[in-house]
């Protein structure tokens, strides 16, 4: 698994990614014009509300940004886990599934903790989606150290 920080600005699709961090590249990989785009959803939702709202406002705001981009998206998507026989319907809950490719993880919180990591990259391990984006609302501006992408 890999993982890049910052966001990507191929092109001119996503001009609120390039005000916000000039210069960055996600180098490639996959799936990323949907990676970009939710990116740019999530500075334009931090801009228009700003820092420190509950996590659960930025999730309903980010749905409704990605769904007016045309994008489909899910939330609270419950994720099982089996071990040894025992099935758990309900061990996980993903914040955000986009397009039914990239898990979001949204926080609220001063840094990313190893936890959030180990969390993003637990959900794409039992989910078997082949991206995940940590996003955190609690850093202002949001692309200075609040977006991680993971790839497994």
């Amino acid at each position: 698994m890999t993982e890049k920080t910052g966001h990507g600005t191929h092109g001119k699709r996503l001009k609120d990614a390039e005000e916000a961090l000039p210069g960055a590249s996600w180098a490639g990989g996959p799936h990323a014009e949907l990676t970009e785009a939710v990116i740019g959803a999530a500075i334009r939702v931090q801009r228009a509300l700003g820092p420190g709202l509950l996590e659960s406002a930025y999730e309903a705001y980010m749905a409704h940004e990605l769904c007016l981009g045309g994008h489909r998206v899910e939330r609270q998507v419950e994720l099982g886990l089996t071990y040894r026989g025992l099935l758990i319907p309900q061990a996980f809950r993903l914040d955000l599934l986009v397009d039914d490719l990239v898990v979001v993880e949204l926080k609220v919180a001063q840094a990313f903790t190893d936890a959030h990591k180990a969390q993003i990259l637990s959900y794409l391990r039992f989910s078997n989606k082949p991206v995940g984006l940590l996003l955190n609302f609690g850093v202002y501006p949001m692309a200075n150290h609040g977006i991680r992408r993971f790839v497994l």
